[in-house]
C-alpha cells in the first residue's frame, strides 16, 4: 500500500486531493494544524475512514516537521500548506514569507532526510507571474510577482527546482491558476460572490462588497486539478507543469453568472470598497496547460459557467439548510 502525506490537508486542495488518493488505495496521513477551533470541516466525510490519519504540524519548524516524515515514511508528499490569501500577505508578509516560502525548504530538508526516495509536490501559483511578461502565462515565462504571498511563491518554485536539480530528489512544481469549488474559502472573491448571491436571494443580506471587478483571471475546478497534482507524481520523470483552462474571465463577469443564475441583478447589490484593491494589482492571467495535456494527459473538464453555478447551487442549498 503506498503512503502519501499532504499538508493543507484541511484546505479545499488537500481535502480534494485526499479524497482522491483514498479511491485510489493509498493511505493517506495529513497534517494539521492545532487550533482552539475544529478545522477539518472539508475532511468530515473521510476523517473515521480507515486510510486516513492526522498528525500535528505546521511549516514552521523543521524538527517537527522532521519527525513526521520519518514516521510515516511517505512515497509522495504533497505541499499544500501555505498562508495563501494574497490581500492577507500584505498584511502579514513575514509571516507569508516564513510559511509560504521558507516553509518549503523546510518540508524539502524533511524529506531529503527521512524518505529521500519519496515523490515530492509543490504547490506553485499563477500568481508568480503577476506583471505578466508573455500571454498566455506557460513554464517558460519569466516570473514577475506583485505581492509578498506571490514572491514567497517563487522562492518555493525554486527552491524545489534547485533540490531536484542538486539532490536528484523526484519533486515537481505545479504552478496552479485560480482553482475553485464549494470548499473555497470564504474571504476569496469566488466564494464571496456566489455565497453572497445566495444569501440576497434568500433575504438574509442586501449588500456585497468588492473591490476590482476587472480583474481576469484564470478559473478552473479544484477537484479535477488535485488530479493534475497526483499525475505528475506519476510520471517517469519530475517536472514542472502549467494547471490551467487557457481561458479568463473577469470579477464582472462572474458576478454575472452567479447573480443570473438566480435571477438576481449584481447592481443592485454590489459596492466598490477601496480597501479591498491590492496595493499592486495584477489585471490579467491566463495559463497554457498544453504541456501537462500532452505529457500528463490531464484537461479541464468544467466550464467556467458551470463551475461558477455549481459553486452558487451548493451555497443556495446551505442558504436554505439554514432557513429551516
Amino acid at each position: 500500500m503506498r503512503k502519501a502525506l499532504i499538508t493543507g490537508v484541511t484546505g479545499q486542495d488537500g481535502s480534494y486531493l485526499a479524497e482522491l488518493l483514498i479511491s485510489k488505495g493509498y493511505e493517506v496521513h495529513g497534517v494539521v494544524r492545532r487550533a482552539s477551533t475544529t478545522n477539518t470541516t472539508r475532511l468530515a466525510h473521510i476523517y473515521n475512514h480507515p486510510l486516513f490519519k492526522t498528525h500535528y504540524g505546521d511549516l514552521g519548524t523543521l524538527a517537527n516537521l522532521s519527525r513526521i516524515m520519518a514516521e510515516v515514511m511517505p512515497d509522495e508528499v504533497y505541499n499544500l500548506a501555505a498562508q495563501s490569501h494574497v490581500r492577507i500577505s500584505f498584511d502579514v508578509p513575514e509571516y507569508t514569507a516564513d510559511i509560504t516560502g521558507v516553509g518549503v525548504l523546510r518540508m524539502l530538508e524533511a524529506v531529503r532526510k527521512a524518505c529521500p526516495n519519496a515523490r515530492f509536490y509543490q504547490a506553485g501559483s499563477s500568481e508568480m507571474y503577476g506583471r505578466v511578461q508573455e500571454t498566455p502565462q506557460r513554464e517558460t515565462t519569466p516570473f514577475y510577482p506583485r505581492s509578498p504571498y506571490g514572491c514567497a511563491k517563487v522562492y518555493g518554485h525554486w527552491i524545489t527546482k534547485n533540490f531536484r536539480e542538486s539532490f536528484g530528489m523526484f519533486a515537481c512544481n505545479g504552478v496552479l491558476f485560480n482553482h475553485e469549488s464549494p470548499r473555497r474559502g470564504d474571504n476569496f472573491v469566488t466564494r464571496k460572490i456566489t455565497r453572497a448571491a445566495a444569501r440576497i436571494a434568500s433575504g438574509r443580506q442586501d449588500t456585497l462588497y468588492l473591490g476590482n471587478l476587472e480583474a481576469k483571471r484564470d478559473w478552473g475546478y479544484a477537484k479535477e486539478y488535485a488530479e493534475a497534482m497526483w499525475a505528475m507524481l506519476q510520471h517517469d520523470t519530475p517536472d514542472d507543469y502549467v494547471i490551467a483552462t487557457g481561458e479568463t474571465h473577469s470579477v464582472r463577469e462572474l458576478l454575472d453568472v452567479a447573480f443570473g443564475h438566480l435571477n438576481l441583478t449584481w447592481e443592485k447589490h454590489v459596492r466598490i470598497d477601496d480597501k479591498l484593491f491590492r496595493p499592486t494589482e495584477v489585471d490579467l492571467l491566463v495559463g497554457d496547460p498544453s504541456k501537462a495535456k500532452k505529457v500528463l494527459g490531464w484537461e479541464p473538464k468544467t466550464t467556467f459557467e458551470e463551475l461558477v453555478k455549481l459553486m452558487v447551487d451548493h451555497d443556495e442549498l446551505k442558504e436554505l439548510d439554514a432557513g429551516r
